[in-house]
């Protein structure tokens, strides 16, 4: 796509040149930003304007914003959410400071884990030649990060009764509730990388979205293991992310 993506060891990225930009590299840096969003889309992730940080608050204007930088825009999320690269560069460039979702279960899951415990995972997949697809660091230090497993959808059947609903599912609303494994599906969604949030952390591609998407059930067995056996270790009391209020 000839897009660069950021990773853990390289140097300064077109995802942490946007992140620390000035006001004289403003513009180039948004085209890189913009780059990457369509580089998402491309790859068949539907997008939506969310929130960004403001200071160390949200941009919304809710008081006490439980998720901030977070969350979308618009209550319409999952109907607005696209691929469009018209309707996407609209909104980059109307919107320079924005993060934005992608909205799973239409055509992408994801499978969140706990940043220990994934990245022992992926290199665990990696290692046994496991097809591992895109994968994102959210928010990565002081004991609050996320590996962004980004997986093809379990499908949206005709029958609802060939839907099975699973206990790992994960949707905005009920996120605290799953500490350790969840399950991004119907009705839930992520950020997309490049984003940016309060205290200076950032969502940042370890693997773009030039991969394809893999089938879940092949990376579940490996991180199910690995957020079990991080979970048994001594650790501080970390929050679920997002928040709920």
């Amino acid at each position: 796509m000839g897009v660069e993506f950021g990773s853990r060891s390289g140097g300064r990225s077109r995802i942490s040149q946007w992140l620390r930009r000035s006001p004289k590299d403003t513009s180039a840096d948004d085209r890189a930003r913009e780059e990457l969003l369509l580089a998402a889309a491309g790859a068949g992730l539907p997008l939506a304007p969310a929130a960004y940080p403001s200071g160390y608050r949200c941009s919304c204007d809710r008081i006490g914003c439980p998720t901030p930088a977070r969350h979308p825009v618009s209550f319409a999320w999952q109907t607005q959410s696209t691929t469009d690269r018209g309707q996407i560069e609209r909104w980059a460039r109307h919107q320079p400071q924005a993060n934005f979702i992608t909205a799973t279960g239409m055509v992408h899951d994801v499978l969140d884990v706990p940043l220990d415990a994934g990245l022992e995972a992926l290199e665990r997949l990696l290692a046994a030649g496991i097809e591992v697809g895109p994968v994102a660091e959210s928010g990565g230090s002081n004991g609050h990060g996320r590996l962004l497993f980004f997986t093809a959808t379990r499908g949206t059947p005709e029958d609802e009764d060939e839907w099975w609903p699973c206990e790992l599912d994960c949707h905005p609303e009920t996120m605290d509730e799953h500490p350790g494994l969840r399950w991004h599906c119907r009705g839930s969604y992520v950020l997309v990388p490049p984003a940016r949030l309060p205290g200076d952390l950032e969502v940042r591609w370890l693997r773009g979205p030039e991969h394809p998407l893999p089938d879940p059930l092949t990376l579940l067995a490996t991180l199910t293991d690995e957020c079990a056996r991080v979970a048994g270790e001594p650790q501080e009391d970390i929050a679920a992310w997002p928040l709920r209020g």
